[in-house]
């Protein structure tokens, strides 16, 4: 997979909604991994990522704001959880020191993922820091 990095200046608006979106998804990053550590602490019970992305759909439900960002992003922030997991029993198992995963501040979760089949195209002649977010 090729991935790329692009410097992005968004307009005041853009810069709105860009934090308002980093916000949404700090605020699930941090939710599902207090899920996580409060099933395994109460019920000694491990939830997957595939728990968690069933969830989604009632957590849009529930909380309107979720409906705004697309599925995809979402289900990355989640992906991200899993990772940050598994990357920590890999570490106790291994017998190094584990570190357990940190719950994210507002400026954690700056880069995302944009599936290349739901972003928009560069028509001829246009920029990046002309698209609409």
């Amino acid at each position: 997979m090729k991935s790329f990095k692009y410097r992005l200046y968004p307009t005041g608006k853009q810069a709105r909604t860009l934090q308002w979106t980093l916000d949404r998804t700090r605020e699930l990053y941090n939710a599902a991994l207090q899920e996580r550590r409060d099933a395994y602490r109460m019920a000694h019970k491990s939830i997957t990522y595939y728990d968690q992305a069933n969830q989604l759909p009632e957590i849009k439900d529930i909380r309107e704001e979720y409906k705004d960002i697309h599925s995809q992003v979402l289900q990355d922030v989640l992906r991200r959880v899993d990772k940050a997991m598994k990357a920590f029993f890999r570490r106790v198992k291994s017998g190094e020191t584990p570190g357990y995963p940190r719950f994210h501040t507002t400026v954690a979760l700056v880069g995302t993922k944009v599936e290349p089949s739901r972003s928009q195209k560069l028509q001829a002649g246009e920029r990046l820091d002309q698209l609409s977010v």
